[in-house]
Parts: structure tokens; sequence; C-alpha cells
């Protein structure tokens, strides 16, 4: 017997996968909807479909729940109303539902000068992404507001765990790790805010299984892992069979490649989060998932490194 429903908008992405593993392991009855079923979990259900079509998703939520919105777009497909458009259709598909809406949130939201982000910081962007993600937010709040159905945003820092790709780990800072090098983002000394993807969706199910004592709106912060740049490449190089050199990530690259490249070019104009400290800090939510929650730092890198290098012998 099973816990509840879930409806996963998005199973194939980075959180959207794990949020089907998280929430099959809490016990719960999972649906994941995807144009095609390239990550197929184990004891769940996989619905084809396209979630720009508001009938498929409404389809697709019906009997759930919790709804996770796992959507994403490519970086440079955010503008132009896109990505208002894509949660405009969820929105329309929840309706008066009352059913809960798990959100994942990001950094982008707050300014480089932001040091210490609390779910009470002001919200004032430093690029259009940011600017994106403010105005999604707002959808979701006046949504709630009007009773529509519950919002829980859960914000977390950059994504790392086993068996992702096209993300920081394996497209920059491990890219050249058969020949022998390892990259770092920001100077070695500059903390950064990590989010380890099987913790954190093990604390939307948290929030799911709490959802009746929270409010119509909710905005989390997940503090995750809050290393400098020095810390992971000397978690990397622990977890690594052999010795690897380290080196500076050469952003002067990705910016030429930008000129002719729209995902480059708007990687970019994110620099500013790797050469800046923004920790994300939320008190009451490290109350609600109680000491010893993450793990541990080294652990989780091991896992990450040891899965992807692994993989990338078995491709070679």
């Amino acid at each position: 017997m099973t816990k509840g429903k879930v409806t996963v908008l998005g199973s194939n992405g980075h959180i959207g996968n794990a949020a089907m593993i998280a929430f099959r392991d809490a016990g719960r009855s999972v649906t994941g909807l995807g144009r095609t079923n390239r990550k197929p979990v184990s004891g769940t259900t996989f619905v084809a479909g396209d979630a720009d079509d508001v009938d498929v998703v409404r389809a697709a939520i019906a009997d759930a729940d919790v709804v996770v919105h796992a959507l994403h777009l490519r970086y440079d497909q955010w503008g132009n109303g896109r990505s208002e458009k894509q949660l405009q259709v969820v929105i329309d598909a929840l309706g008066n539902s009352g059913k809960t809406l798990l959100f994942p949130g990001t950094i982008y939201n707050y300014r480089a000068g932001d040091r210490t982000i609390s779910p009470a910081t002001r919200q004032s962007a430093e690029a259009p992404r940011g600017e994106i993600r403010m105005r999604l937010e707002t959808m979701l709040r006046e949504a709630s507001s009007a009773g529509k159905f519950q919002t829980i945003i859960l914000r977390g820092g950059d994504f790392f765990g086993p068996g992702n790709r096209g993300e920081w780990f394996e497209a920059a800072m491990l890219m050249d790790v058969a020949k022998g090098k390892i990259y770092h983002m920001g100077e070695l000394t500059t903390r950064h805010s990590w989010a380890y993807l099987p913790d954190l969706s093990r604390a939307f199910v948290v929030l799911a299984e709490k959802r009746d004592t929270l409010g119509k709106f909710e905005n989390f912060h997940f503090a995750g892992h809050w290393v400098s740049h020095g810390q992971m490449m000397g978690a990397i190089q622990t977890a690594l069979p052999g010795k690897v050199a380290v080196s500076p990530l050469q952003w002067w690259m990705i910016r030429a490649v930008g000129l002719f490249n729209p995902v480059m070019r708007d990687i970019y104009r994110m620099r500013y989060l790797w050469a800046n400290e923004m920790e994300l800090v939320d008190p009451r939510l490290d109350a609600i998932l109680g000491p010893d929650f993450g793990t541990p730092f080294e652990e989780a890198v091991a896992a990450t490194v040891e899965e992807l290098v692994g993989a990338k012998k078995a491709a070679a």
C-alpha cells in the first residue's frame, strides 16, 4: 500500500529523475511525464506526452495529490515569454484542484552582493534569467493566494549527483578528467552553494509529507553543501583513482564561444555565481529536516565522481 500519488512533470531532467527515485523510495505511487522515457525508474509509471499541452498535463496529474514541477528549457530558450507560457500550462492544468505543487527554486533570484540568502531576503535579480525566475514565482504566489492550489518552493544551489549529465561536474569540472585535468570555477578560497540531488529530492519528500501543516505558498532554502572551490577540488581528487592537475576554468573561452553559441553566452553571463559567495540559509527548513539530514560532503562527491568516471570508461 502506498502513501499517495505523485506526478513528476519532466521526469528525465536532473531534479525530475531524482524526485522519481526519492518519492518511490518513500513509498509513494509515482508517475512521470515526458516526451520519451530516457531515464526509466523501476517501480514507477511513465506517461509519454507533451507538457506544453494542458490536456496532457491535466490527465497526467488527475489522480495525484502532489505534483513536482521539473520541466526545464535550455538556457537560450528562457526568454520571449516561453518560460512563463510553460508554467501557465501547469497552472491551468492544476486549476482549482487544491493539489500541492513542488517547485525547484534557483539562486538566480538574488544579487551577487546578497552574501547570505534566506527566504526573507528581498529578491532582486542580477541577470535576465533571474528576472524570469522571479516572474514565475510571482505567478505561483498569485495562483496559490487565490486558493487554487498549494505551492512549495524549495531553492537549492548548483546540482550534482550520480547519473547527472550536462551540468558543471561533467561538462566543465571533469570534462578533461581522462587527460588528467580538472577545473575549478572560481577562486579556490571562494565558497559556493551546492545541492546534492538525492538529498534535495528527499527534502521535497519531507515537505510533501508535512504539506498539511504548511501555508498556501511557501519558500524554503536548502543549505546543501557550502564549500570552497578548493574544498571541491580536494574532494574530487580524493575520489579519483589517479592523480590529476587542478586548473582554473578558462572563462574567456566560454565568452569567445558565446559570440556564436547562445547557450554559452548565457552561461558566461552567470559567472557572477562562481565569483561571489552567495550562501543559502533557512533555519526553519533545517529544523523541519532535522540534524544529520544530508549526505556527508566527501561521500556525496565520491558517489558522483565514481559513477561519472565509470560511465566514461564504459563508453570508451
